[in-house]
Protein backbone atom coordinates (compact mmCIF):
# COMPACT_ATOMS: atom_id res chain seq x y z
CA UNK A 1 0.00 0.00 0.00
CA UNK A 2 1.49 3.27 -1.15
CA UNK A 3 1.63 5.97 1.17
CA UNK A 4 -0.89 8.75 0.67
CA UNK A 5 -0.75 12.42 1.60
CA UNK A 6 -3.05 13.93 4.63
CA UNK A 7 -4.62 15.80 2.38
CA UNK A 8 -6.68 17.77 5.30
CA UNK A 9 -3.11 18.56 7.26
CA UNK A 10 -1.55 19.77 4.01
CA UNK A 11 -4.86 22.53 3.62
CA UNK A 12 -4.81 23.77 6.70
CA UNK A 13 -2.35 26.51 5.82
CA UNK A 14 -4.48 27.19 2.77
CA UNK A 15 -7.65 27.09 4.54
CA UNK A 16 -6.42 30.29 7.32
CA UNK A 17 -5.38 31.81 4.22
CA UNK A 18 -8.28 31.80 1.53
CA UNK A 19 -10.20 32.55 5.16
CA UNK A 20 -8.34 35.75 6.28
CA UNK A 21 -8.65 36.68 2.30
CA UNK A 22 -12.23 36.48 2.31
CA UNK A 23 -12.70 38.38 5.59
CA UNK A 24 -10.47 41.08 4.38
CA UNK A 25 -12.60 41.08 0.83
CA UNK A 26 -15.77 41.73 2.86
CA UNK A 27 -13.72 44.50 4.21
CA UNK A 28 -13.03 46.35 1.41
CA UNK A 29 -15.94 45.24 -0.95
CA UNK A 30 -19.23 44.52 1.37
CA UNK A 31 -21.96 43.94 -0.04
CA UNK A 32 -25.37 44.77 1.87
CA UNK A 33 -26.97 41.08 0.51
CA UNK A 34 -24.27 38.96 1.93
CA UNK A 35 -24.13 38.19 5.13
CA UNK A 36 -20.41 38.61 5.85
CA UNK A 37 -18.51 37.20 9.42
CA UNK A 38 -19.92 38.45 12.62
CA UNK A 39 -16.82 37.35 15.72
CA UNK A 40 -19.33 34.99 18.56
CA UNK A 41 -20.55 33.04 14.89
CA UNK A 42 -17.11 33.03 13.54
CA UNK A 43 -15.74 31.69 16.98
CA UNK A 44 -17.94 29.15 17.20
CA UNK A 45 -17.59 27.74 13.82
CA UNK A 46 -13.55 27.79 14.62
CA UNK A 47 -14.20 25.75 17.89
CA UNK A 48 -16.54 23.08 16.43
CA UNK A 49 -13.28 22.91 13.88
CA UNK A 50 -10.96 22.24 16.22
CA UNK A 51 -13.10 20.33 18.67
CA UNK A 52 -14.20 17.97 15.62
CA UNK A 53 -9.41 16.88 15.33
CA UNK A 54 -10.34 16.00 18.64
CA UNK A 55 -12.78 13.92 18.69
CA UNK A 56 -12.14 12.53 15.15
CA UNK A 57 -8.80 11.63 16.33
CA UNK A 58 -10.45 8.88 18.65
CA UNK A 59 -13.60 7.94 16.59
CA UNK A 60 -10.88 6.65 14.04
CA UNK A 61 -9.71 3.99 16.34
CA UNK A 62 -12.80 2.08 16.28
CA UNK A 63 -13.66 3.22 12.66
CA UNK A 64 -10.16 1.66 11.31
CA UNK A 65 -10.47 -1.76 13.09
CA UNK A 66 -13.94 -2.67 12.00
CA UNK A 67 -13.14 -1.44 8.37
CA UNK A 68 -9.61 -3.30 9.00
CA UNK A 69 -11.27 -6.37 10.00
CA UNK A 70 -13.52 -5.86 6.78
CA UNK A 71 -10.77 -5.65 3.97
CA UNK A 72 -8.84 -8.55 5.82
CA UNK A 73 -12.07 -11.01 4.75
CA UNK A 74 -12.63 -9.96 1.60
CA UNK A 75 -10.79 -11.65 -0.89
CA UNK A 76 -11.06 -8.66 -3.27
CA UNK A 77 -8.26 -6.16 -3.70
CA UNK A 78 -8.18 -2.53 -5.69
CA UNK A 79 -4.72 -1.97 -5.89
CA UNK A 80 -3.54 2.10 -5.85
CA UNK A 81 -3.00 2.63 -9.29
CA UNK A 82 -3.07 6.46 -11.79
CA UNK A 83 -6.13 4.82 -13.43
CA UNK A 84 -7.79 3.52 -9.71
CA UNK A 85 -7.61 6.50 -8.10
CA UNK A 86 -10.19 8.33 -9.87
CA UNK A 87 -12.55 5.55 -9.76
CA UNK A 88 -12.30 5.45 -6.21
CA UNK A 89 -12.56 9.31 -5.45
CA UNK A 90 -16.07 8.61 -7.68
CA UNK A 91 -16.85 5.62 -6.01
CA UNK A 92 -16.30 7.70 -2.85
CA UNK A 93 -18.16 10.90 -3.60
CA UNK A 94 -21.67 8.35 -4.57
CA UNK A 95 -21.15 6.90 -1.20
CA UNK A 96 -21.02 10.07 0.23
CA UNK A 97 -24.33 11.16 -1.48
CA UNK A 98 -26.13 8.43 0.24
CA UNK A 99 -24.44 9.16 3.55
CA UNK A 100 -25.30 12.82 2.97
CA UNK A 101 -28.86 12.39 1.98
CA UNK A 102 -28.71 9.82 4.94
CA UNK A 103 -27.44 12.08 7.49
CA UNK A 104 -30.52 14.86 6.58
CA UNK A 105 -33.55 12.36 6.60
CA UNK A 106 -32.50 9.84 9.75
CA UNK A 107 -33.16 11.86 12.79
CA UNK A 108 -30.39 10.21 14.79
CA UNK A 109 -28.11 10.72 11.63
CA UNK A 110 -29.17 14.33 11.85
CA UNK A 111 -28.38 15.15 15.18
CA UNK A 112 -24.64 14.64 14.11
CA UNK A 113 -24.83 16.63 10.63
CA UNK A 114 -27.48 19.57 12.15
CA UNK A 115 -24.11 21.22 13.68
CA UNK A 116 -22.83 21.92 10.12
CA UNK A 117 -25.87 23.63 9.34
CA UNK A 118 -26.50 25.69 12.55
CA UNK A 119 -25.02 28.76 11.68
CA UNK A 120 -27.19 31.77 10.04
CA UNK A 121 -23.72 33.00 8.48
CA UNK A 122 -22.58 31.03 5.14
CA UNK A 123 -18.76 32.25 4.67
CA UNK A 124 -15.33 30.23 4.45
CA UNK A 125 -15.38 29.84 8.40
CA UNK A 126 -19.17 27.71 8.30
CA UNK A 127 -17.06 25.40 6.19
CA UNK A 128 -14.89 24.24 9.73
CA UNK A 129 -18.13 24.14 11.99
CA UNK A 130 -17.85 20.42 12.03
CA UNK A 131 -19.46 17.80 14.21
CA UNK A 132 -17.55 16.35 17.03
CA UNK A 133 -19.84 12.90 16.90
CA UNK A 134 -18.35 11.69 13.70
CA UNK A 135 -18.85 7.98 14.34
CA UNK A 136 -21.70 7.71 12.51
CA UNK A 137 -20.71 7.86 8.97
CA UNK A 138 -18.39 4.92 8.32
CA UNK A 139 -21.24 2.44 7.27
CA UNK A 140 -21.79 3.85 4.07
CA UNK A 141 -18.09 3.08 2.58
CA UNK A 142 -18.58 -0.50 3.69
CA UNK A 143 -19.18 -1.45 0.07
CA UNK A 144 -15.61 0.16 -0.83
CA UNK A 145 -13.95 -1.63 1.85
CA UNK A 146 -15.82 -5.36 0.84
CA UNK A 147 -14.80 -4.31 -2.50
CA UNK A 148 -11.36 -3.95 -1.65
CA UNK A 149 -10.33 -0.57 -1.56
CA UNK A 150 -8.01 -0.57 1.29
CA UNK A 151 -9.22 1.48 4.27
CA UNK A 152 -5.97 4.29 3.71
CA UNK A 153 -7.25 4.83 0.52
CA UNK A 154 -10.55 5.37 1.37
CA UNK A 155 -9.62 8.07 4.12
CA UNK A 156 -7.41 9.69 1.47
CA UNK A 157 -10.15 9.75 -0.86
CA UNK A 158 -12.79 11.18 1.96
CA UNK A 159 -9.99 13.62 2.38
CA UNK A 160 -10.05 15.11 -1.18
CA UNK A 161 -14.14 15.16 -0.86
CA UNK A 162 -13.66 17.32 2.43
CA UNK A 163 -11.08 19.55 1.12
CA UNK A 164 -12.50 20.36 -2.15
CA UNK A 165 -15.83 21.35 -0.11
CA UNK A 166 -14.28 23.89 1.70
CA UNK A 167 -14.53 26.40 -1.15
CA UNK A 168 -17.92 26.08 -1.60
CA UNK A 169 -18.62 27.90 1.67
CA UNK A 170 -19.26 31.35 0.21
CA UNK A 171 -21.03 33.99 -0.99
CA UNK A 172 -17.88 35.59 -2.89
CA UNK A 173 -18.41 33.52 -5.88
CA UNK A 174 -21.59 33.47 -8.19
CA UNK A 175 -21.86 30.81 -10.43
CA UNK A 176 -19.60 29.14 -12.84
CA UNK A 177 -19.99 28.50 -16.14
CA UNK A 178 -22.42 26.58 -17.42
CA UNK A 179 -20.65 23.15 -17.93
CA UNK A 180 -18.78 23.27 -14.12
CA UNK A 181 -22.42 24.09 -12.47
CA UNK A 182 -23.86 20.88 -14.46
CA UNK A 183 -21.24 18.23 -13.00
CA UNK A 184 -19.22 19.81 -10.08
CA UNK A 185 -20.70 21.06 -6.83
CA UNK A 186 -20.22 25.21 -6.69
CA UNK A 187 -20.64 27.49 -4.50
CA UNK A 188 -24.12 28.21 -5.55
CA UNK A 189 -25.37 24.70 -5.66
CA UNK A 190 -24.25 24.42 -1.97
CA UNK A 191 -26.11 27.56 -0.79
CA UNK A 192 -29.10 26.05 -1.71
CA UNK A 193 -28.08 23.23 0.48
CA UNK A 194 -27.30 25.28 3.44
CA UNK A 195 -30.43 27.17 3.09
CA UNK A 196 -33.91 27.09 5.49
CA UNK A 197 -36.27 27.85 2.72
CA UNK A 198 -38.94 24.92 2.28
CA UNK A 199 -38.10 24.57 -1.54
CA UNK A 200 -34.37 24.31 -0.69
CA UNK A 201 -34.57 22.04 2.38
CA UNK A 202 -32.94 18.54 2.08
CA UNK A 203 -31.22 19.44 -1.82
CA UNK A 204 -28.16 19.04 -3.40
CA UNK A 205 -26.12 16.51 -1.06
CA UNK A 206 -23.34 16.39 -3.72
CA UNK A 207 -19.82 15.99 -2.13
CA UNK A 208 -17.68 16.60 -5.37
CA UNK A 209 -19.79 16.07 -7.79
CA UNK A 210 -23.52 17.25 -8.51
CA UNK A 211 -24.62 14.68 -11.05
CA UNK A 212 -26.04 12.21 -8.29
CA UNK A 213 -28.48 15.14 -7.05
CA UNK A 214 -28.98 15.24 -10.35
CA UNK A 215 -29.74 11.29 -11.04
CA UNK A 216 -31.34 10.91 -8.21
CA UNK A 217 -34.07 13.97 -8.37
CA UNK A 218 -32.63 15.37 -4.82
CA UNK A 219 -31.09 19.09 -7.42
CA UNK A 220 -32.41 22.34 -6.92
CA UNK A 221 -31.38 25.16 -8.88
CA UNK A 222 -30.21 28.51 -6.89
CA UNK A 223 -32.96 30.98 -7.53
CA UNK A 224 -34.18 33.03 -3.96
CA UNK A 225 -31.56 34.14 -2.01
CA UNK A 226 -31.15 31.40 0.53
CA UNK A 227 -31.50 31.94 4.04
CA UNK A 228 -29.17 29.98 6.35
CA UNK A 229 -29.04 28.15 9.35
CA UNK A 230 -31.92 25.65 10.82
CA UNK A 231 -35.96 26.09 10.56
CA UNK A 232 -35.82 26.64 14.18
CA UNK A 233 -32.51 28.25 15.09
CA UNK A 234 -30.28 28.12 18.13
CA UNK A 235 -30.23 30.92 20.64
CA UNK A 236 -26.27 29.51 21.83
CA UNK A 237 -22.81 29.99 20.50
CA UNK A 238 -21.83 27.68 23.07
CA UNK A 239 -19.61 24.86 21.30
CA UNK A 240 -20.65 22.17 23.85
CA UNK A 241 -24.17 22.70 23.60
CA UNK A 242 -23.97 23.73 19.59
CA UNK A 243 -22.48 19.48 19.33
CA UNK A 244 -25.33 17.90 21.29
CA UNK A 245 -28.56 19.99 21.15
CA UNK A 246 -30.40 17.68 19.00
CA UNK A 247 -29.15 14.75 21.29
CA UNK A 248 -30.75 16.17 24.24
CA UNK A 249 -33.87 16.92 22.14
CA UNK A 250 -34.04 13.31 21.20
CA UNK A 251 -33.62 12.49 24.66
CA UNK A 252 -36.16 14.66 25.94
CA UNK A 253 -38.93 13.05 22.96
CA UNK A 254 -37.45 9.09 24.14
CA UNK A 255 -38.63 9.84 27.79
CA UNK A 256 -41.87 11.35 26.99
CA UNK A 257 -42.71 8.89 24.20
CA UNK A 258 -45.77 6.34 25.05
CA UNK A 259 -44.52 3.28 23.46
CA UNK A 260 -40.58 1.50 22.27
CA UNK A 261 -42.40 2.13 18.72
CA UNK A 262 -42.86 5.68 18.96
CA UNK A 263 -38.95 5.52 20.60
CA UNK A 264 -37.39 3.70 17.78
CA UNK A 265 -39.66 6.01 15.33
CA UNK A 266 -38.09 8.96 17.13
CA UNK A 267 -34.87 7.71 16.27
CA UNK A 268 -35.48 6.39 12.55
CA UNK A 269 -37.45 8.98 11.18
CA UNK A 270 -37.11 12.82 9.67
CA UNK A 271 -36.25 15.53 11.74
CA UNK A 272 -39.66 17.16 13.38
CA UNK A 273 -41.47 13.62 13.45
CA UNK A 274 -43.93 13.33 16.30
CA UNK A 275 -46.39 10.61 17.37
CA UNK A 276 -49.91 11.14 14.37
CA UNK A 277 -47.92 12.96 12.28
CA UNK A 278 -46.97 11.58 8.52
CA UNK A 279 -43.42 11.39 7.52
CA UNK A 280 -41.59 14.45 6.23
CA UNK A 281 -41.30 14.04 2.79
CA UNK A 282 -37.84 15.32 1.92
CA UNK A 283 -37.39 19.38 1.01
CA UNK A 284 -40.34 20.43 2.95
CA UNK A 285 -40.10 21.78 6.16
CA UNK A 286 -39.30 20.15 9.58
Amino acid sequence: MPNLPDVVLWSIPAFALLAVLEMVSYRFHPDEDELGYAAKDTGTSLGMGLGSLLFDAGWKIPIVAVHSALYELTPLRVPVLWWTVPLMLLAQDFCYYWQHRGHHVIRILWASHVVHHSSRHYNLSTALRQPWTGATSWVFYVPMILAGVHPAALAFCSSVNLVYQFWIHTERIGRLPRPFEYVLNTPSHHRVHHASQGGYLDRNFGGILILFDRLFGSFTAETARPVYGLTKNLSTYNPLRVATHEYVSIGRDLAAAGSWGDRVRHLIKGPGWQPGATDRPEGTPA
